[in-house]
């Protein structure tokens, strides 16, 4: 049976041209976490179809869903560094997927798209974010945040 990879291991791997951060407040519940970074991973597979790997299959033939082809990283950040953090990405010209308090509340994708447009940008009680471009331009946005563990 296969162990599993460390997270060293993992970064010792062939390198990509991009990189995939998620970042989360550090002060959401468990299932908060992972929630907002389900919802943030499937924002940037919709917006870069590109970073989705093949399918995959086992040796009897079974397939199974594509996933991306490259790691995504997640931070975790106090409410100032989710702020700086994001700002840091719009002034690259990152278009983030964020995730805002407001939408634990609601029950579907309009209603979140209605909560975010009700507010301005620095209204809005970022929760966690996730950008994915070039390496160098994510390291310069998630610069100072530590890994989630």
């Amino acid at each position: 049976m296969t162990e599993l990879m460390t997270h060293s291991e993992a970064l010792c791997r062939p390198h990509h041209d991009t990189k995939i951060a998620v970042v989360l407040s550090d002060d959401l519940q468990t299932w908060q976490k992972l929630n907002v970074t389900a919802f943030l991973a499937s924002g940037v597979a919709a917006s870069a179809t590109e970073s989705i790997g093949s399918a995959y299959a086992d040796a009897e033939g079974t397939r199974y869903a594509p996933m991306f082809g490259q790691p995504v990283m997640v931070y975790s950040a106090d409410q100032a560094r989710l702020n700086r953090t994001f700002d840091r990405a719009l002034h690259r010209g990152v278009t983030p997927a964020i995730f805002t308090a407001a939408l634990f509340g609601t029950g579907d994708d309009d209603a979140n798209r209605a909560e975010v447009a009700a507010r301005r940008r620095g209204d809005l009680d970022l929760v966690g974010i996730a950008v994915r471009a070039e390496r160098k331009v994510v390291d310069k946005i998630v610069d100072g945040l530590k890994l989630h563990r």
